[in-house]
């Protein structure tokens, strides 16, 4: 086993990942923008439609940890193979129930298996430095997702009706679904390389176990942990503050004030382009600073831009494009960081499954966000109350992340030494 001499085919993994997340990301935000159009197909309320949005979430998180242990037993490319033919078999509903199946079941587990848990075991596996900005990278598929689907999305739903919105986008993840089981690999090791920057060979991989046992396993190691109930709290925070309210709500909440469906998915599809700026950066500071402080200031900011949102509605277009800047550079620029914390605190081997219960509160936390805005919304006629209480979780998310580990010595002690960008080729 020797180093390889010509680029490397980690830079082959992480695209296909990369389109892989992206795809699945474009998919689950699809609610968003079906919500208005479902409600004047069929006369659902807004509640019924964020039950089904809330029991997608809750899957896409909860199959997190389940899906790192079937990454090492079954393998990455079948899991991924997988979930990929899940996604691509939801095209039909026309009934509250099968609305909740489909949407909620069946894209919230396929979603979830190919989440973000999917980018940290990859990293773990093919990156020994500079881990922190290819998982920026990999966390901004997730916006990149929505840039890309959500304005498509939009267009398709504005002319020819929801339902040709829904077979266009499983139409997608069955198209990538070649590309995976051609092109996906394991391990470096299959190849006869070492992971990227690494400066001896890797230990063999552990046997992978019952992928039931091995997560449960991880569990309860961490709800043993000071740190994994702060990374877990402050991670329930972010999604109930990013998917579960913005990426759900927001684009009714433009409706209801007279701004068009396109436009407004535009205006999400533009904080998506912004993320990705953000959340590519956080990664390569979090391989640098103090990711506690990176924490802190995330979602700080994010809080205030959250309590600002119900103003900017009311200062024309221009306070609306104001939010999407400074939150959408905020938007999932906490996973990069989170998932460092998450290795430092209890090891490189255990980072991916224990990242995955972390990101199940995650989605607790936007299932949470989602469910209540919409009974907010029906109750008041407004969201301005749901938009107010997650600015101010943000904030107390904030302080919590100083409260994480043991400060920037220990972190640097216990992680990978930050390449240079040279060393990422």
């Amino acid at each position: 086993m020797k180093k390889a001499k010509r680029l490397h085919y980690a830079w082959v993994v992480t695209p296909l990942v990369f389109v892989t997340l992206l795809a699945a990301a474009g998919i689950r935000a699809a609610p968003g923008v079906l919500m208005v159009p479902l409600e004047g197909a069929f006369g659902w309320s807004r509640t019924v439609v964020s039950t089904a949005v809330s029991v997608n979430l809750v899957l896409y998180g909860l199959m997190g940890p389940f899906a790192a242990a079937l990454m090492n037993g079954l393998g990455v490319r079948r899991t991924m193979t997988v979930a990929l033919a899940t996604l691509a078999a939801t095209a039909l509903m026309r009934a509250p129930w099968q609305m909740v199946l489909l949407w909620g079941v069946v894209v919230g587990t396929g979603s979830g298996m190919i989440a973000l848990v999917l980018g940290a075991t990859v990293v773990s596996r093919w990156f020994d430095r500079g881990r922190g900005m290819v998982m920026g990278i990999l966390t901004a598929s997730t916006a990149t997702g929505q840039l890309v689907f959500l304005p498509l999305i939009a267009l398709v739903v504005e002319r020819w009706g929801w339902r040709a919105a829904v077979l266009t986008v499983a139409g997608v993840a069955a198209a990538i679904l070649p590309a995976v089981a051609l092109f996906m690999r394991e391990r470096p090791a299959d190849l006869g390389l070492w992971p990227v920057g690494a400066e001896a060979a890797p230990p063999p991989p552990a046997g992978g176990g019952n992928p039931v046992g091995t997560a449960f396993a991880a569990l309860a190691e961490g709800v043993r942990s000071r740190d994994f109930w702060l990374l877990s709290g402050t991670f329930f925070v972010c999604g109930l503050s990013t998917n579960g309210l913005i990426g759900t709500h927001l684009v009714p909440a433009c409706i209801d004030h007279g701004i068009p469906e396109v436009r407004a998915a535009g205006l999400l599809a533009a904080m998506g382009l912004f993320d990705f700026v953000g959340t590519t950066a956080s990664g390569w500071l979090s391989d640098r600073w103090d990711n506690r402080r990176l924490l802190a200031w995330y979602y700080g900011l994010r809080g205030l831009s959250l309590i600002f949102l119900n103003a900017a509605f009311d200062l024309s277009v221009y306070g609306l494009w104001l939010f999407a800047l400074f939150y959408g550079l905020d938007w999932i620029a906490t996973v990069p960081p989170t998932v460092r914390l998450a290795g430092r605190c209890f090891g490189a081997e255990k980072a991916g499954i224990m990242f995955g219960w972390i990101f199940a509160s995650h989605q607790l936390g936007a299932a949470t966000a989602s469910l209540l805005a919409g009974l907010i919304r029906t109750d008041l006629g407004s969201y301005w109350l749901a938009f107010v209480s997650a600015g101010g979780a943000c904030l107390g998310a904030s302080a919590m992340s100083l409260m994480i580990g043991g400060g920037p010595e220990g972190e640097r002690a216990a992680l990978p030494i930050p390449a240079a960008e040279g060393d990422l080729a």
